[in-house]
């Protein structure tokens, strides 16, 4: 990687808003939204958001505290924000926000927000450096350090979970 690749990059630049039409195959039948097509939403914004930092390529390491807040229906519009919080040696964590919009009254809630984490890899799928995160204001510096502090958690549990630990 040269120099410039590894250039920081504010939060900003790799903020990205998506918009979708919730249709009928991304409903259950009672045409609420299931939470699995929601969270392939999430993973496609949040990937976006990493590839714009990096400028690379990324794989998706973890998923952090998913919430399901309210109900799509089929019709509705579902919007997702996302953006790089906070930048490691090889990997960044991305906040994914998603906003429902009811198509007829323009009417917007919180849906669900999940914190996400990407690994930047080369071609062979190894770990390669990623630029670093350049903060530059309170909001960005509080944000990069709860991402410190939930990779902290997540890194303490990666050895909890055993294949014994999940009998079916």
């Amino acid at each position: 990687m040269t120099s410039d690749q590894l250039k920081p990059r504010r939060p900003g630049d790799s903020a990205s808003e998506t918009v979708h039409v919730v249709l009928p195959n991304d409903a259950n039948p009672s045409g609420f939204m299931l939470g699995g097509s929601v969270m392939h939403l999430i993973d496609i914004a949040g990937v976006i958001a990493s590839h714009r930092h990096t400028r690379s390529r990324v794989v998706t390491a973890s998923v952090d505290g998913v919430e399901f807040l309210h109900p799509v229906k089929v019709g509705d519009l579902l919007i997702l924000r996302s953006r790089v919080t906070c930048t490691f040696r090889t990997s960044l964590e991305v906040a994914v926000e998603v906003l429902s919009e009811e198509a007829l009254t323009g009417t917007r809630r919180l849906t669900s927000r999940a914190f996400l984490t990407f690994v930047g890899v080369d071609e062979e799928g190894r770990p390669t450096p990623i630029p670093p995160l350049l903060v530059e204001s309170v909001d960005d510096t509080r944000r990069a350090k709860a991402a410190r502090d939930r990779r902290a958690e997540r890194l303490k549990n990666r050895g909890r979970l055993a294949a014994d630990d999940f009998p079916l």
